[in-house]
């Protein structure tokens, strides 16, 4: 879960499917955690009548959970789904092609889709322009360093 933080802004190499998935499950959970925690200071601030200090309180504690968040996880995020690309070797500018569609309605919706399908896919066997094959026996042991 933890290896694309590992791996902060590397966007040259492979990503084997595994690491993609597991880091999205941490950054849900992640994301899961910090909206209860928001939502629970959120309500509780609105038992006080006045509402400064503890609303000012649960304002900044959002900001600074956001910026952590976005520090965490936007970059690692982005890394590992270059990289996942970069598996099935294609091109990790497919990443942003597929951000510019998701501004349009419908096309949108089905470009996420293909992006889960795309991410869903096994890498290429063996070595290829983007480097080794993460799942080779001889690459796993990289990962449990």
């Amino acid at each position: 879960m933890l290896l694309p933080i590992k791996r902060y802004a590397d966007f040259s190499g492979r990503s084997r499917p595994k690491e993609y998935w597991m880091f999205t499950l941490f950054q849900l959970l992640i994301g899961l955690s910090l909206a209860l925690v928001i939502g629970v200071l959120g309500s509780l601030t609105r038992s006080f009548s006045d509402g400064g200090g503890p609303r000012a309180l649960v304002s900044v504690l959002l900001g600074l959970f956001g910026l952590a968040y976005l520090a965490l996880f936007l970059v690692p995020g982005i890394a590992v789904t270059v990289r996942r690309w970069h598996d099935q070797n294609k091109s990790g500018w497919f990443i942003l092609l597929f951000t510019i569609l998701s501004a349009i309605p419908v096309i949108g919706f089905l470009a996420a889709i293909a992006n889960i399908v795309f991410m869903c896919l096994a890498g290429t066997s063996g070595p290829n322009r983007y480097g080794e094959d993460p799942m080779a026996k001889e690459n796993l042991s990289d990962v449990f360093r």
